[in-house]
């Protein structure tokens, strides 16, 4: 993962992360399945001025989908949990 714009795909726009943003400084992100941790972490740090504290991933599975007598499934994807230090709630504010 050179690039840090194929690690972050893009915020996760839920209520849940909502409220973890409000009351635990939590960002949540839509990110490349095949990145880890510590990509994450500087892709997070490279792109926004920010600290973070720790990142914690879900890998999450692809719903099942019908069209007429057809089945398939979403693709799967991944999700993290950026944790930022404390004194970093501007950033919270500007995504």
């Amino acid at each position: 993962m050179k690039n840090v714009y194929n690690v972050l795909k893009g915020p996760c726009l839920t209520e849940k992360a909502a409220l973890l943003q409000e009351t635990d400084n939590k960002i949540v992100f839509k990110v490349n399945p095949d990145s880890n941790k510590i990509a994450i972490k500087q892709a997070v740090e490279k792109m926004f001025p920010v600290k973070v504290k720790h990142v914690h991933v879900a890998n999450m599975h692809g719903k099942q989908k019908r069209v007429g007598k057809h089945t398939g499934f979403r693709n799967d994807w991944k999700k993290a949990y950026v944790t930022l230090s404390e004194g970093q709630i501007n950033f919270a504010d500007e995504l």
